[in-house]
């Protein structure tokens, strides 16, 4: 779309696909970006029709993270000024991402670093190139974690290891980080746009409204108690139930075909 400056944003059928596009600055985040991703991801979450959205960057990095330069030459006008505003502005997509109805399948096809990692254990599905490599570097640079790392990272594999990452800077490789439990998939490098096309129509022929529920439930099942998660599953399978894509999931089952959902 041509309003975009720092993106792609492209739409085929049910599926949006966003790609960070400034590959001669490894995709750094500046404000242009941040503002672009917001709105592209408002964009997605908007529409009823997108089921699912994938996410990736051009070039050999996904996304170097800030955009270190742009940080500095906003110096004498008040550096902090600027990073929060750039802060909100990814913080924004990023919620959105999370609370869409639509999936979100990150593709990391290179380095992840800083806010470029956060954004990439953000996905629903998150598959990486074989050369893909993950670090936090945020205090490397005297700054602190940003793009709800610390959010997901705790949750994902644990404090200590979030530890090693945020304080030590350690650098995963897409295989370490497959182990960690970071991510989903680790293929060749000349698969990956071939897999997260794959993944993307194959959930796109699925149930939305089922997904987007499995979404909610786990945002908020470390904030539930047992009785309130249970509460929560119970209302959303009725939901689910009533809906066309439950009624034709069943009638599927019972009919020994496959279902056509919506």
């Amino acid at each position: 779309m041509s309003e975009f400056e720092t993106i792609r944003f492209e739409r085929t059928g049910s599926i949006a696909r966003i790609t960070l596009n400034r590959p001669e600055a490894a995709n750094g985040l500046n404000q242009v970006v941040g503002r672009e991703l917001a709105t592209a991801a408002g964009l997605c979450a908007d529409d009823p029709t997108i089921k699912v959205v994938t996410l990736t960057g051009a070039g050999r990095f996904f996304s170097a993270g800030g955009d270190l330069k742009a940080m500095a030459a906003a110096k004498d006008d008040g550096m902090g000024a600027y990073v929060k505003a750039l802060a909100d502005d990814l913080h924004e997509a990023m919620s959105l991402f999370a609370r869409m109805d639509a999936l979100l399948i990150v593709g990391v096809n290179g380095t992840a670093a800083g806010a470029g990692f956060s954004m990439a254990v953000a996905g629903d599905l998150v598959v990486a190139a074989e050369s893909a490599s993950f670090t936090m570097a945020y205090t490397r640079a005297g700054l602190s974690p940003d793009g709800g790392a610390s959010y997901y990272l705790p949750r994902l594999i644990g404090v200590r290891r979030t530890q090693q990452l945020m304080l030590e800077n350690r650098t995963l490789s897409a295989a370490e980080a497959l182990d960690w439990g970071l991510l989903h998939r680790v293929v060749p490098d000349a698969e990956l746009a071939a897999t997260v096309d794959e993944l993307a129509e194959r959930f796109a022929a699925g149930p939305k409204s089922a997904n987007a529920h499995v979404k909610k439930l786990l945002l908020v099942t470390y904030a539930h108690t047992l009785e309130e998660q249970m509460g929560t599953e119970a209302t959303f399978i009725a939901d689910c139930a009533d809906g066309a894509d439950g009624q034709e999931g069943i009638a599927a089952f019972l009919g020994k075909r496959s279902p056509n959902f919506s």
